[in-house]
């Protein structure tokens, strides 16, 4: 739900469509309900040169327990825009101001407004309305603002902002199967129905179009213009591919083109009707229940920008762009997609970590509190420290490398950091991606086989075990939304890898997790107490015989999972001589065995009945819980 103010004297709220925004004047405070998004209305009386530059203006919100600033964003002509929401219930109010204080338009305009609290059953109807995601109460996991545990279960869409996953305003059928001529609304459906509550999109590719340079060039002094991903079949000189076309479903660009640098995008020139399709799209999800990642630009538009532009200062203002334009959304955002850090095609992280912090410094943290972090080539934490070394990240990453047993040792160190932040693995192994970085043990299984969903479901237990309590995001290599009427190339259609196996098997992750209700909020990882780790063989670049186990500091609890070939092991560290009971969970299926009895002996060990196929080493994946008998 979204409501408009056009500010005349005190400002009110009225329901209108989820894609349509109304103006009304009135005298009258109206009520409006807690979480939901309304925008107020600023329009500037004066002229200016570049209204995306030269203008700054705000609201001064205040509400119960609440007194912030929260910045506009411009939307073409001479129109402000300011998305607040009430975070509690009670009277609100708000005034404006800008860097203009002579222009009477943007500058002292004022309202108040009352909100309310939503009913159960509105609630039970979309779990948005349960407030902003934000860390638990230990900072290791997730929560909406009342308390209930939000376990990330994310999907991969880097291109979803874009025209290749078009909005076209319908309303899919339930049992909607993905085919080409796939839309935004269908997608959602889709991923919905299996169980999701989160996408990852990047919200522009400035530099990137189908034209006649290769898909990865440098202009004539040198500086890389772009790194994209290749538009297979469309040949530019030398033989070479070029990019893939990145504008909304309208042909709209982000950014209006450099007239000075040919290729470039003009970083003081933004472009409203752009975001004012992806608008639409974030509403949708919004309405659907989800809470997306939306992230800045991908690294490689970067290294032009810093060379042709005031980076720290216009980095900063298109930051502020995107968290004043989608920040009354519950979101997760993300600074930069750091996916590489290649020299040539990105800046450094030092330089990334200088400009968050620079638009920190002058902007201010996320409005309403959501999570700021970013997907990253290795680990946040090693690329850009922790807590004041990056004031600007709330929340931390493991990601693209390594794809392997490797990324469990960086999510346990991301889990003993002090102060505790949340963490999670955003871009895992990718189904259906044949692509070096993409191979566990240099293997690389036929799409949608039975090995390549089983390295995706390796991959969500292991991440979540290793202490990514936050959820976890599922990939294919589809992530580029390569869509109807192009050819494939070396990644799937959008439509074919949606159905692949692996996603099913993220609702079944979700059910594991969640199963003793906010319990495993308090897990804490525990893997020097399973003898053996790992079975003899098991290669450290691979994703087959390992173990994982997180326990509560009580020792009343455990979630465990065993990789494919894993060897039954001794389980060490629990209570001396209590009784305890052992649930198998079917990764596969999603279902739970019978309970086991257990008993430790006066050292605190555990041994295991025996897995459930009958086979040591196992023959497939299985997971399992323990709790201590009351």
């Amino acid at each position: 739900m979204k409501r408009t103010i056009r500010l005349v004297a005190i400002v009110f709220a009225v329901t209108c469509s989820a894609l349509l925004t109304e103006s009304v004047t009135s005298q009258e405070s109206k009520k409006t309900h807690v979480w939901e998004m309304q925008e107020v209305l600023l329009q500037a009386e004066k002229q200016y040169a570049n209204y995306y530059t030269d203008v700054t203006c705000w609201v001064d919100l205040k509400g119960p327990g609440f007194s912030k600033r929260i910045y506009a964003f411009w939307d073409g002509g001479n129109s402000y825009k300011v998305r607040i929401v009430a975070t509690t219930s009670g009277t609100w109010e708000w005034k404006s101001g800008s860097n203009q204080p002579d222009d009477k338009g943007l500058s002292n305009q004022s309202g108040s407004f009352e909100a309310i609290n939503w009913t159960d059953q509105e609630i039970a109807a979309n779990p948005n309305r349960r407030g902003f995601v934000r860390p638990s109460s230990n900072g290791h996991a997730l929560q909406y603002a009342d308390g209930t545990p939000f376990f990330m279960v994310g999907d991969t869409w880097l291109a979803g902002a874009t025209w290749r996953l078009p909005f076209r305003g319908i309303t899919p059928a339930a049992d909607y199967v993905p085919a080409p001529g796939i839309g935004f609304e269908d997608a959602v459906t889709f991923r919905k129905m299996q169980g999701f509550n989160s996408v990852s999109m990047i919200a522009s590719f400035p530099n990137w179009e189908s034209d006649s340079n290769a898909n990865t060039y440098a202009d004539k002094n040198g500086i890389y213009v772009r790194n994209a991903w290749e538009k297979f079949e469309y040949l530019v000189a030398g033989g070479k591919m070029t990019s893939k076309d990145m504008r909304d479903e309208f042909g709209n660009l982000p950014f209006h083109m450099s007239k000075d640098h040919p290729g470039v995008a003009d970083f003081n020139q933004i472009i409203p009707g752009y975001f004012r399709s992806l608008d639409k799209k974030m509403q949708y999800l919004s309405d659907q229940g989800f809470v997306p990642l939306i992230e800045t630009v991908r690294r490689d538009i970067c290294p032009t920008w810093k060379a042709y532009f005031d980076f720290n200062e216009t980095y900063a203002r298109y930051v502020q762009y995107l968290i004043s334009r989608y920040g009354a959304y519950n979101i997760f955002f993300s600074g930069i997609h750091l996916d590489w850090i290649p020299k040539e095609y990105s800046l450094t992280a030092d330089e990334f970590n200088e400009a968050l912090t620079y638009h920190l410094n002058k902007y201010g943290p996320m409005p309403f509190g959501q999570p700021h972090t970013t997907l990253i080539n290795n680990s946040t934490y090693t690329q850009f420290g922790h807590d004041r070394q990056c004031p600007w990240l709330t929340m931390h990453s493991v990601g693209n490398k390594p794809r392997d047993h490797r990324v469990s040792g960086a999510l346990d160190t991301l889990f003993n950091l002090v102060p505790a932040y949340p963490a999670i693995n955003f871009e895992p192994y990718y189904t259906g991606w044949d692509h070096e970085i993409n191979m566990p043990n240099g293997e690389r299984p036929p799409a949608d086989s039975e090995r390549d969903n089983y390295f995706s479901r390796a991959q969500m237990y292991g991440s979540v075990l290793s202490g990514g309590l936050s959820g976890h995001v599922h990939g294919t290599a589809a992530y580029d939304i390569t869509t109807t009427g192009e050819p494939e190339g070396m990644r799937p259609h959008i439509w074919d890898a949606l159905k692949y196996k692996s996603a099913y098997y993220m609702q079944h992750l979700n059910k594991f997790v969640l199963s003793e209700g906010d319990k495993y909020q308090a897990l804490a990882p525990c893997h020097q107490d399973i003898l053996p780790r790992k079975a003899p063989r098991a290669p450290e670049k691979g994703l087959d015989g390992w173990s994982y186990m997180m326990r509560t500091p009580e020792k009343d609890f455990a979630l465990l999972y065993f990789e494919n070939e894993a060897v039954l092991p001794e389980l060490t560290g629990y209570i001396p001589n209590t009784s305890y009971v052992l649930k198998w969970y079917n990764t596969v299926k999603g279902e739970w065995g019978n309970e086991i009895s257990l008993r430790t002996d006066k050292k605190g060990r555990l041994q295991l009945p025996g897995f459930p196929d009958g086979n040591n080493p196992s023959l497939t994946d299985w997971a399992a819980k323990i709790k201590m008998v009351r």
